[in-house]
């Protein structure tokens, strides 16, 4: 016998079992506060929480300062979710309200075709994950602010310097391609 047969044959069998987990599996929709969103074999996504976990100025000198953020994402759902990214901006209040200080993104988006090196976080269901991000700044700003992070620095968090955080957590469920992107923003006063 022809072993190609055999061999198209078990390559048909695989396709057509992933293409029917692709077709049937289950899915999860996002609750919008005020509405009934349930349908019928449809579990409700509930969506996840965000802490801030940390800043704190890990060290300083008369060019620099190294300050690392963390938060910590929780999920309180059965299933696991997908954190693809969180885009945040740090903002030192008693420097200025409106001119951002630092900021960035954790994680990355994939785009277009499933990337294989992408950079984002699998968060199991009813867990938690902490994520931290190390931000150096150059001296260029007013003495003021300088003196409030070489406090923070000195003192740990009983320094002078006040923080407010924005932001935005993007996740997905446990599948790239199943279900809708879903967002949470943040906002954090410290």
């Amino acid at each position: 016998m022809n072993t190609k047969i055999f061999v198209f044959a078990a390559v048909l069998g695989i396709v057509g079992i992933l293409g029917a987990i692709v077709i049937i599996g289950p899915d999860m929709e996002v609750a919008t506060p005020g509405s009934d969103n349930t349908v019928e074999n449809t579990s409700t996504i509930k969506l996840v929480t965000v802490e801030l976990a940390d800043i704190s100025v890990l060290k300083i000198s008369e060019r620099s300062a190294t300050i690392e953020i963390a938060f910590e994402i929780s999920n309180p759902n059965p299933r696991a979710v997908i954190i693809q990214t969180m885009d945040f901006n740090l903002f030192e209040t008693g420097f200025s309200s409106y001119e951002q200080l630092a900021g960035g993104t954790i994680g990355s988006r994939p785009e277009g075709m499933i990337e294989f090196g992408s950079n984002y976080y699998t968060l199991l269901g009813e867990n938690s994950i902490v994520l931290k991000k190390k931000i150096t700044l150059a001296n260029t700003a007013t003495g003021e602010l300088w003196d409030a992070l070489e406090s923070e620095y000195d003192n740990g968090e009983s320094g002078s310097a006040s923080w407010w955080v924005t932001g935005t957590v993007y996740f997905n469920l446990s599948s790239m391609t199943s279900g809708q992107e879903n967002s949470v923003p943040f906002e954090f006063f410290r």
